[in-house]
């Protein structure tokens, strides 16, 4: 398997709220050998600091040729408002079929959770472009800001593994990874329980999927197979989102519309993530696979619609969907809670809106 398996289309930067992570250039070899040479930064490892600046400008080089091969790679990542490198965080091609994050800060930029910022941002970014491979994490054991940072970004550990370059009195490391999202055409007896379980969950939690807390699973039930039916018709099709133990925790259909003057639509339902596992990054990842998803079925413009008072506005907003409509009170939640019924839409290639098709 090759490492690019996505589209010309795939953006080479990524954009958070502090930070923008770009590819390396040459100019960057100072600032890298800075950081690569920290020995306050390698204290878990102390053998893989680089000490030689050749050394080092191999190493970046290397960065390089990965980005012109396969179109990603490690970024750097600079401060949104001053241009500043503070830092690196990215994937590179590990195994076949899988992805090695990396992330590392300056001294001087570290306790601002720019890590787990850009390392959420990285993972997510895989989510969408790079669905084919598995985005996993190798550190050392007791490096617990490194662990809680992958684990932030949704990452989980799933055993030990004798790293290549360490010691061999070092030991094994910790290999954490990513969970994998996947479309599903047809949903089987075992992961139709599993499914319901989630929606139940989600629904006693206050998500806004269809239903209040206190139904039945019954009508959930009801409600699944009206979308089974919808699948096997071929007008939508749904997104799973297992962790590597492969227990279901993310869940959303797309749906295409009837009328073939909107054909390039896709329209998302039933977006839920297991409530018990907030703070992981799923939702995010869930959506990222999603659109990627939605944009190999040859969707170009996606569309959704929420209920005020959920506080989902900004998380949309965040993945660059852009609120397009609102009817205020739309939505009755009961006796005099009213609602307002919120629509957002994003292009599939992340493109802005345009007025009439203009651009």
């Amino acid at each position: 398997m090759t490492a690019r398996a996505t589209p010309e289309a795939m953006p080479d930067t990524i954009r958070t709220r502090h930070l923008t992570l770009r590819p390396p250039v040459p100019d960057d070899d100072d600032f890298l050998y800075a950081l690569h040479s920290d020995p306050a930064l390698y204290g878990h490892a102390p053998w893989a600091r680089v000490t030689d600046r050749e050394e080092l400008e191999a190493v970046t080089a290397a960065w390089r040729a990965t980005w012109q091969e396969h179109g990603f790679g490690y970024f750097v990542a600079d401060d949104a408002d001053t241009g500043e490198p503070l830092g690196m965080a990215g994937v590179r091609p590990a195994d076949p079929g899988r992805l090695n994050l990396a992330y590392r800060f300056a001294a001087a930029a570290r306790g601002r959770g720019l890590g787990r910022e850009s390392a959420r941002a990285v993972v997510v970014f895989a989510a969408e472009w790079l669905p084919d491979h598995v985005v996993e994490a190798v550190i050392r054991p007791g490096h617990e800001a490194s662990i809680r940072t992958a684990e932030a970004a949704g990452l989980l550990s799933v055993g030990e593994i004798s790293h290549a370059g360490d010691p061999a009195e070092a030991g094994v490391s910790l290999l954490l990874e990513a969970p994998r999202a996947g479309r599903v055409d047809e949903i089987g007896p075992t992961d139709r329980e599993e499914l319901l379980d989630l929606w139940q969950a989600v629904t006693e939690a206050g998500g806004a999927v269809g239903f209040l807390p206190g139904a039945p699973r019954d009508r959930i039930a009801q409600a699944l197979a009206e979308h089974e039916a919808d699948m096997r018709a071929g007008r939508s099709f749904a997104v799973g989102l297992r962790d590597p133990d492969a227990s279901l925790v993310g869940w959303g259909w797309w749906v295409s519309p009837a009328n073939p003057l909107l054909a390039h639509r896709r329209w998302l339902y039933r977006f839920m993530v297991d409530s018990r596992r907030q703070g992981r990054n799923l939702g995010a990842i869930l959506l990222a696979s999603m659109i990627g998803t939605a944009r190999e079925d040859g969707g170009e413009l996606l569309g959704l619609d929420y209920r005020s008072g959920t506080g989902v506005g900004d998380f949309y907003a965040r993945q660059g969907f852009v609120e397009v409509g609102r009817i205020p009170g739309g939505i009755r939640v009961g006796a005099g809670d009213d609602r307002d019924d919120v629509e957002m839409v994003r292009r599939a290639d992340g493109s802005p809106l345009v007025a009439d098709g203009r651009r």
